[in-house]
Parts: C-alpha cells; sequence; structure tokens
C-alpha cells in the first residue's frame, strides 16, 4: 500500500473512534510508520486531507450501484443512503468534504458525466446546458452532503431520505417530459 492510501486508511480507523477534528498528523504517521513532516507532504492541510478522505471512503464505504437507467439510478440512490445510514460518521465526513472549496481540479466527475449520459439517452431532445443543470441537482440530491442536512436538520432516515430524493428525481424527469413536447 502507498503512503497517502495508508494515511487515508489510518484516518478512517481513527473516524471509529474520534472525530475528524481529533485526529493529528502526528497520530496518523505514528500509526503509518512515517513522520508527521511526510502526512504534510501528502496532505498540506487538513482540507486536503479531508477531501482525501472523503474520496477514499466515497469509494470503499460508499460506492454507487452501477446505473444505466433513472430507475437503477433511484434505487443506486436509495441504496447508498443505507449505507449512510450504518455509517454515519463516513458520511458525516463526506458530506462535510463536500461543503469546502476543492483542492483539486474542478473537472466534472464521473457521476456527473454517468447520470448526463443517462439523461441523454432517456431524453436526447433536452440540450446540454439543462442535462448538466439537472445531472448536478441530480448529482448533489444523491450525495451525502444532501443525506446529512436531511438526517440533521429534518432527523429523516434513509427511506424518509429516499422518498424525498426519488420526488426530486420525478420532478426532474417530468420537466424533461414537458421540455420535450413544448416548442421553443
Amino acid at each position: 500500500m502507498d503512503t497517502p492510501t495508508a494515511i487515508l486508511v489510518s484516518a478512517a480507523a481513527e473516524l471509529r473512534e474520534n472525530t475528524f477534528d481529533d485526529i493529528s498528523y502526528r497520530s496518523l504517521g505514528d500509526a503509518v510508520g512515517v513522520s508527521e513532516r511526510t502526512v504534510y507532504r501528502q496532505f498540506p492541510t487538513r482540507s486536503h486531507l479531508l477531501e482525501g478522505l472523503a474520496g477514499w471512503i466515497e469509494t470503499t464505504e460508499f460506492p454507487l450501484p452501477a446505473f444505466v437507467t433513472i430507475p437503477e439510478f433511484r434505487a443506486a440512490a436509495r441504496a447508498r443512503f443505507t449505507a449512510f445510514d450504518a455509517s454515519p460518521a463516513f458520511a458525516f465526513v463526506c458530506a462535510r468534504a463536500a461543503s469546502i472549496s476543492p483542492t483539486g481540479e474542478s473537472e466534472p466527475t464521473f457521476l456527473t458525466r454517468t447520470i448526463e449520459a443517462m439523461i441523454e439517452t432517456a431524453h436526447p431532445s433536452v440540450n446540454a446546458r439543462d442535462r448538466r443543470r439537472v445531472s448536478a441537482v441530480m448529482r448533489y440530491f444523491a450525495s451525502a452532503q444532501f443525506w446529512a442536512r436531511m438526517r440533521t436538520g429534518f432527523e429523516m432516515s434513509a427511506p424518509e431520505i429516499s422518498d424525498v430524493f426519488d420526488r426530486t428525481v420525478g420532478l426532474a424527469v417530468d420537466r424533461f417530459s414537458t421540455m420535450s413536447r413544448t416548442p421553443r
């Protein structure tokens, strides 16, 4: 395992007993067997560490099941909300990371491109700008950040959050149907 991954694995292990704010670079270095300075080289700021940890958690703990159609996307998001409920400490780290300014490139994510392709296949008459806008909305509503807001702000469970998500996606899909029938 490479050093950055080992640091992230160690940070995830510490999350099982501490909050993100209680994780120190020194403890990560000690756990991995490297100096605190090496940890700083890999993750120069706490934002870098948070973003790296959230990406690692998303990939290992909350991978979005494959989807091609809108119903499959809905099912994948519902499964993810259930996984968030099962590991809330990890989900809250992902949500927190989504609220900071990105430290890396801001190119559209694989998930955004996949949602755009799904919409283009299901609704080929919708223009690229509207596809991009609705893809961003759908991505947000399938995110840990949305889950965390519903969980803390409204004390909702995964099934309740899934219902809100389904209604939102339904409204977006209905809008596409209206757009393709309405001449511009």
